[in-house]
Formats: C-alpha cells, structure tokens, sequence
C-alpha cells in the first residue's frame, strides 16, 4: 500500500514543471564525486536513494520534490568553473528551486537570480595535519577515551558485511528511542545501510563482554581523484550505552585518518546552529524564525534535538564553516523551507 504521504506529495507535485532529469548511473555519479566532492553532502548526493539528478556527465545537482516544491541538495557536483552554469539552468527548468546546506560560493550565484540567501547552520572541520586533542581545552575528549579503555570497551574498524545481525540491532534500538522513529530520516540525512558504499569506513565499540554496542560511519570526501578525508555520517548506539561511546569513536577515528595523512574530518551539520545575519540579502523574518526555532523547547523535544547536535560538535572544537539556504523573494517555497528543513522530507 502507498503511503498516504506519499500520494499527497505526488498530487502537489503534478503543479511542478516537467525537470530533465539526468540518467547518470551510480558509477558516474561516485566518479565525479571523486573530481568534485569535497564537502560534508557531496558523498550523500551520488548514494542516496529516492534523488533526482539534473546534469550530465560533466556534473550534476542533486534535487527532490515535496509537496509541489523543488529542494536542491548541497553544491552542484561539478567544477568551480562550471558550478554557476549548472545553477543557472536548473532555476530555469525547475521554476523557484530552494537550494538547502549550500556554502558560500552557491550562495553568491543564487543572489543574482533575486534569491534571499539565509545562514542554515554549521559545519564542523577539523584540519587534521595541524590539529591535536592535547591541551586543557581537550581534556574531557581525553577522558572519555581513556574511560572507555579503561572499563574493557574497545574500537576497531570494521569492513562491508561484518556484524551484520549485530549493527541491524544496533540500529533497530537506537532508532526506537528516536523523536522521529517510524521511518528513517532521508535528504539531509540519508537512511542507513548496513552495506557500506565504496570509500566508506565503518568503527565499532565493542562492549566489556566483546559484544558491538556503538557504530560510527564515515562518507569520503574527494578532491582532483582522491580522498583528502571524511565526513562523519552515521551514529548508533544501544540505548543505555555510555555517553562516552560517541566521543571515544569520533576521537578514534580522527586520529586513524590523521596517522593516514589525511586533510580533513567533518563533523557535519549542526541545523540553526549560530544563526546571525547573513552577508547576502537574506529575510530577516526567517533568520528571526531560525533563531527561535533553535532555542524552543517544543522543536527539541518534539521533532529534532538541535541544540543536542550542536553542543556534541561543539566539544571538539574544530573551524566552523557557515552554510546556507537559498530560496526565491516571495515564493511560497519560503513558507515550508523550515519545516521540510527540521523533518527532513
């Protein structure tokens, strides 16, 4: 049986115009990520399902429908020289399209198509060949490492399909105590998949009593053919596991990739976080709205914990890099874009 959601977003979107939508393959896709993919999305645009693509083989963005609206995913997958082109015809195919979890030089094209540019939130990086969890300010990172080995737990990296029976469990609970538990968050966030997809690296901490309790993924960031590191894209854990689980993994695996010579590590998306005034024309009703929206108890509590997410990246101190959402002056798409941003899709 179809979801009722579903029909009701197929309805509103017999409105949109009709997108030529690109038949990039999986492989292509992933190839040109390994050219242009050097953010915190990039990776999640080529693997997520239920996406559609506008491009071709020389680049592409990524976008999907909801409720007879048109959201863009992150930066066009393609060269800096090209990226604008790409922006320029995809507005001009697909009507008003909001573009969600951009960086600046997007934000920069969008305000030449009359575009309000507003500050999403932040990403966390930490620059690994110059970073260090040594000094005062890292101290509690220290301790929850040493904690964790202390009292018995381990880490180790695991490949594609080992633990599979244990990581389904490790999921299934850590879900069932989620504000949003009945179906897997998607757009910003991707569904988890025990597979891993090429280039991705998977930890687990394994308990006391040898038995996998917390699982942390990583999606490959890529630059020119090559990975120059990882961004952070999946965190489970049994209920009940210790807090230090989530610290101890990230902590773990920020230093393997920086032993492997590795640029950079990525947090990913703290939504709302920091919001101030943007540097491009922007609606001050809505940065007004984000604001409160991540301070109001109710959006914590009842449809997704930003402070939670913002305080947790905030613990490894690392550069902070501002992103963006774009959306056309007057159009209805501003009415929903904090909403479908909070519940994502």
């Amino acid at each position: 049986m179809v979801p009722m959601r579903t029909l009701i977003d197929s309805c509103f979107d017999r409105s949109l115009p009709a997108i030529p939508s690109s038949k990039l393959t999986l492989d292509q896709r992933l190839a040109l990520c390994r050219q242009y993919g050097d953010f915190s999305l990039a990776y999640s645009t080529a693997v997520q399902p239920d996406l559609s693509y506008f491009g071709d083989e020389k680049g592409y963005i990524a976008y999907a429908t909801k409720m007879g609206h048109v959201f863009a995913l992150g930066d066009p997958i393609a060269s800096r020289a090209s990226k604008a082109d790409y922006i320029a015809r995809f507005i001009a195919q697909s009507g008003k399209p909001c573009f969600v979890q951009i960086h600046s030089e997007t934000a920069a094209a969008l305000t030449s198509h009359g575009y309000s540019v507003n500050q999403l939130g932040k990403d966390s990086a930490l620059s690994l060949p110059n970073h260090s969890f040594n000094g005062k300010r890292n101290e509690t990172l220290r301790y929850s490492e040493r904690w964790l080995y202390k009292n018995g737990y381990s880490i180790h990296e695991c490949g594609d399909g080992e633990l599979g029976p244990e990581l389904s469990k490790i999921s299934d609970d850590w879900r069932a105590g989620r504000i949003v538990r009945r179906r897997e968050m998607r757009f910003l966030n991707r569904p988890f998949c025990l597979s891993l997809r090429p280039g991705m690296r998977r930890f687990v901490l394994f308990s006391p009593h040898s038995k996998p309790i917390a699982l942390l993924d990583f999606d490959p960031l890529c630059r020119d053919g090559k990975v120059i590191g990882y961004t952070a894209a999946f965190k489970r854990k049994i209920q009940g596991t210790t807090a230090h689980a989530e610290i101890g993994l990230t902590k773990y695996a920020a230093d393997r990739f920086r032993q492997e010579g590795a640029k950079i590590m990525t947090l990913g998306l703290s939504p709302l976080a920091g919001i101030e005034k943007s540097q491009f024309p922007e609606s001050t009703v809505w940065r007004y709205l984000y604001q409160r929206a991540f301070l109001s108890p109710l959006i914590n509590r009842r449809i997704f914990n930003v402070q939670g997410q913002a305080a947790f990246k905030r613990r490894f101190h690392g550069d902070e890099l501002q992103t963006y959402i774009g959306f056309k002056r007057g159009t209805p798409t501003e009415k929903v874009a904090l909403l479908r941003l909070l519940k994502t899709f």
